[in-house]
Order: C-alpha cells, then sequence, then structure tokens
C-alpha cells in the first residue's frame, strides 16, 4: 500500500518548462555577466557552458570532453578544467562536489548559496534558494567562529517526477 507523498511543485518537471528557453536565457545571462565583468567568454567556454547546459543534470568533465571533441578536436582535459574553473569563478555553473561534476546555476546574476537536490534516479539536479535554511546555518556557523569559504548544501533523493512515476508503476 502506497502513502501518497506530498511534493512542492517543481518548475523543471512540469509540462510548461521551456528547456530551450532556459538554456537561451543561460547563456544570454552569462554572455551579458562577462560583457560587464570585461572577461571573455571564449568559444571553448561556450560550448561547455551550452553543453552543460543541456539539461538539468550533472555532467562529467571527461563526459564533457567527449562531447566537446567532435567540435574542438584539438580539446584536451586541461581544456576543459580551465573552461570549468573560469565558469564556476564567474558563477555560471555549480560543482556538484558529491557526484564530482557540474551544473548550470540557475542564478548567476548574483552572489548566493547553494541548495541543491539531487535525484539518484534521473541524475536531475534543482537548485533551490532555501533563505531560511541557510540563514539558520548562517548563524549556527556564526556561534561556533567559523568563517565559511564558500556554502552548498547537496541533498540525495527522488525529484517530484520520478516519485510520479514510481507511484504510477506501482499503482
Amino acid at each position: 500500500m502506497n502513502t501518497p507523498v506530498e511534493v512542492s511543485a517543481n518548475p523543471l518537471h512540469s509540462s510548461e518548462h521551456d528547456h530551450q528557453k532556459c538554456v537561451s536565457e543561460a547563456l544570454g545571462t552569462a554572455e551579458h555577466l562577462c560583457v560587464v565583468r570585461g572577461v571573455q567568454l571564449t568559444p571553448i567556454r561556450h560550448q561547455v557552458l551550452e553543453l552543460i547546459w543541456e539539461s538539468h543534470k550533472a555532467v562529467k568533465a571527461y563526459e564533457l570532453l567527449d562531447r566537446i571533441k567532435p567540435l574542438q578536436s584539438a580539446a584536451k582535459p586541461a581544456t576543459i578544467y580551465r573552461a570549468l574553473d573560469f565558469l564556476i569563478e564567474q558563477g555560471l555553473i555549480h560543482r556538484v562536489e558529491s557526484l564530482n561534476a557540474f551544473v548550470g546555476c540557475s542564478s548567476s546574476g548574483h552572489q548566493h548559496e547553494q541548495l541543491l537536490l539531487i535525484c539518484k534516479h534521473c541524475n536531475e539536479v534543482e537548485e533551490r534558494p532555501a533563505t531560511e535554511v541557510m540563514q539558520a546555518l548562517s548563524q549556527e556557523l556564526d556561534q561556533a567562529g567559523f568563517i565559511v569559504h564558500s556554502k552548498a548544501i547537496e541533498i540525495h533523493g527522488i525529484c517530484t517526477k520520478c516519485v510520479a512515476l514510481y507511484d504510477e508503476q506501482d499503482g
């Protein structure tokens, strides 16, 4: 017997999610931010960013290398890692530490902390602001006298889409 699971709406899993618009906006934001910051979004950096944004799934560096080889035959691991370092430094992507992979940043226009929800079935990663969680965590860190370098919380579980598929199959 299945117990109904209450889940919040996830825009990534709605039928209205226009992924092409999502990608287009992310690339447009990246181009704009690089111009404003006076840094170059070189063709290879742009291609790596575009490949990362092909889905909302975390992608590993060597997968990016395999996918970029047909476009840039001279690409080497160092080429990919330099592009990834630049994209992280500019806040355009996030490193998903637990997966040793990368995902596009949906809030690259401003500095922020990360709550990443990682589905163990479909591997999609949803970035959430979780303002109250981050404020509570900041208070704890302040009380501990801990100086934070960066803050990201990764939570592994099952996304709403996969929960719904499981419920349908279980029926």
